[in-house]
C-alpha cells in the first residue's frame, strides 16, 4: 500500500498542475534582462544572487545570456535584483559589477565585459 502511495502521489501532483517545490510569488511581475556570464557555475551564482524566498525567482540561460526574473512587485523591483547580481560579480545592461568583484570570479566565469559607456 505504501508503495502505491509513493508511486501515485507524485503523479497526482503532476496532474493537478501544482508544484509544491516552486514557491508562489504574490503580486508577481516578470522581466527578461541580459546578464553576462559563461558557464553553469555562473548560472548557479547568478540565480543564487537574484533569488529571495517567496519574493524573487530567477532563471538564467547561458546560451542567450538572458535571465527571466519574477518578483513580488510590492516587496522589491528589478533594479534591486540586478544590484544583487552585480554584487556577485556579474554585469547586466543596467548595473556593472565592480572590477574587484569581477576579478575574484573563477577563471571560467570571467566573461568578456561590455565596454563602459561614459556619459558626457
Amino acid at each position: 500500500m505504501k508503495k502505491l502511495i509513493c508511486i501515485f502521489f507524485p503523479v497526482l501532483l503532476g496532474l493537478t498542475g501544482t508544484n509544491p517545490l516552486v514557491a508562489q510569488i504574490q503580486n508577481e511581475k516578470s522581466e527578461v534582462v541580459r546578464v553576462y556570464g559563461n558557464c553553469n557555475m555562473c548560472k548557479k551564482r547568478i540565480e543564487k544572487a537574484a533569488k529571495l524566498k517567496n519574493k524573487v525567482n530567477a532563471e538564467w540561460d547561458n546560451e542567450t545570456k538572458l535571465a527571466k526574473i519574477s518578483y513580488d512587485s510590492v516587496k522589491t523591483n528589478s533594479s534591486d535584483v540586478l544590484k544583487r547580481v552585480a554584487l556577485a560579480g556579474y554585469d547586466s545592461d543596467v548595473y556593472r559589477a565592480s572590477d574587484d568583484t569581477y576579478k575574484k570570479l573563477h577563471a571560467c566565469c570571467q566573461y568578456e565585459r561590455p565596454p563602459v559607456v561614459k556619459k558626457e
